[in-house]
């Protein structure tokens, strides 16, 4: 029996005939909005995110497989924290966080493309994607949480897979997931402040002076290449500047020559 198979990246639950499954499909001679409609039916609850599928179709009998993959784990933890990117400084901003159940879910949805044998392990895996996501798990920085997995303080929840969260506790996590954004906020405005001052009492100092001044007081580097001028920049104007005032030099000199020539004339 021979098969050709077809593999693409779609997203969940919205597949189309259209590029890229179409034109891979459509030389098989299959029933291509079967197995969109089926591969929609598969992938409806990664909705928003991209899914990898792979398509077996017997050449024969036009008969065709399904598998489906999962997104990375860093997307489904995204979808979970309802997030749509991670911390950007995972080791200082955290921005969102996520109950034990939730990462019992990702795992649980993982458990063929994670190392862990068991299901504890699994999940000390997921919660250590959340560390280099800047997420929270259980209210605390991720590294602890794994201690406390390692402590046995989520035994309970693991051994019966819990997965479902409450309305209730679903809200609180919007609620905290607000909080963190506020007080990103604040600490960026507040490094802000901080930098502002620091490069305007060291004005006319060398750049790299005033960079040291400001990792010392703590400003992050993302914010000290926004704010501190390129040493150099300001001197870049002056070779224009310094073609003016050639240009105007001989304009003045022109106009003192031209006393002399009437002199000439009388």
């Amino acid at each position: 029996m021979a098969t050709q198979t077809v593999q693409a990246l779609v997203e969940g639950g919205k597949a189309t005939a259209a590029p890229p499954l179409g034109p891979q499909l459509g030389p098989l001679g299959v029933n291509i909005g079967q197995i969109v409609a089926e591969i929609n039916k598969k992938t409806a609850s990664f909705s928003g995110m991209q899914v990898p599928v792979k398509i077996k179709v017997d050449s024969d009998t036009k008969a065709f497989e399904i598998s489906i993959g999962t997104p990375p784990a860093s997307g489904l933890i995204k979808k979970e924290a309802n997030l749509e990117k991670g911390s950007g400084k995972a080791k200082h901003e955290m921005v969102a966080d996520i109950l034990i159940e939730q990462v019992i879910k990702i795992a649980k949805m993982k458990e063929t493309a994670t190392l862990g044998k068991s299901l504890k392990e699994k999940v000390k895996e997921i919660i250590g994607t959340c560390q280099s996501m800047g997420i929270l798990v259980e209210g605390k920085p991720a590294k602890e949480t794994i201690i406390d997995v390692d402590a046995g303080m989520f035994d309970e929840e693991i051994r019966l897979e819990k997965t479902e969260l409450s309305a209730e506790e679903l809200a609180k996590l919007e609620v905290e997931k607000q909080r963190l954004a506020e007080e990103l906020a604040k600490r960026r405005a507040e490094f802000e402040k901080v930098a502002k001052e620091i490069i305007a009492q060291m004005a006319g100092k060398p750049r790299g002076e005033i960079k040291v001044k400001l990792v010392q007081a703590g400003i992050p580097d993302e914010m000290i290449k926004e704010l501190l001028p390129v040493e150099g920049a300001a001197g870049a104007a002056a070779p224009g500047a310094a073609t003016a005032a050639g240009a105007a030099a001989p304009a003045g000199e022109a106009k003192k020559e031209a006393p002399k020539k009437e002199e000439k004339k009388k």
